[in-house]
């Protein structure tokens, strides 16, 4: 029989909560088995019924903690959540350089747009993803839209003066997106490229737009002049790695 997770503790976690501390709380049960399955560690995996657990969790008995479920939707941010809410310490990434095609978000604000562009990235293999700015990865809405694919790949958190400074060092072509650029449909490239995505209202920082070297453009039609963030990302990132896909 479980026992029930001491109630000054729960405060404790409600605090870090609040606090935005580099903890993970998911209550998604397929994404809690994503992070367990690449070995990440919990702290605590809490659950109002331990019957909601199956064997895949055996591993942890000794952090598996009963909750009531007042404190477990306190602690969550689904508004149904499904009953099972595990714990983690989130260590972010170092500013490394990449050595596969890149995506860079410039002031995104919306969590949404990023754990969308995140996935995608992870299924068109670019394998790093630098937050200049942006919301930051431990959003819970992040982590949902992402579907946990912030397990599998590079998600790295900088500032844009730090982030310009290493990118100048690493001589890596950027690029972004501008309708006076070249049609991305017609657009070619065979070197290691970072595809730079701004802010949703403002658009690419002027600091990083002047280290774009190339420019693309999406062909519109019926006068519309934008796409929102993680469309136009989508569209770019798949485009630039179309020919590294099986055919078959």
């Amino acid at each position: 029989m479980l026992v029930k997770l001491n109630n000054n503790i729960i405060k404790e976690l409600k605090k870090q909560k609040r606090e935005k501390s580099y903890l993970l709380f998911l209550d998604n049960l397929k994404i809690i088995k994503d992070a367990l399955s690449i070995g990440l560690n919990p702290i605590y995996i809490l659950t109002i019924d331990e019957k909601l657990l199956n064997s895949e969790f055996d591993n942890y008995k000794g952090k598996i903690f009963l909750i009531d479920k007042k404190s477990l939707e306190q602690l969550s941010d689904s508004k149904t959540p499904y009953g099972v809410l595990c714990i983690i310490e989130y260590h972010p990434n170092t500013l490394i350089k990449p050595n596969t095609n890149f995506l860079v978000l410039d002031g995104l604000q919306d969590p949404g747009n990023v754990g969308s562009l995140i996935r995608t990235a992870a299924a068109c293999g670019f394998n790093y993803v630098y937050l200049i700015e942006s919301v930051k990865v431990t959003n819970s809405k992040v982590i949902r839209s992402s579907v946990g694919t912030i397990f599998n790949i590079n998600i790295i958190e900088t500032n844009r003066k730090e982030f310009i400074k290493k990118v100048s060092e690493w001589n890596i072509k950027l690029l972004k997106a501008d309708m006076k650029g070249t049609n991305i449909f017609k657009f070619s490239n065979n070197e290691q490229i970072g595809i730079v995505i701004g802010n949703e209202g403002q658009g690419v920082s002027k600091e990083l737009s002047d280290l774009c070297k190339l420019t693309v453009s999406i062909p519109m039609k019926n006068k519309v002049e934008s796409l929102n963030a993680s469309v136009s990302g989508s569209i770019i990132m798949y485009e630039i790695s179309k020919n590294n896909f099986d055919n078959n």
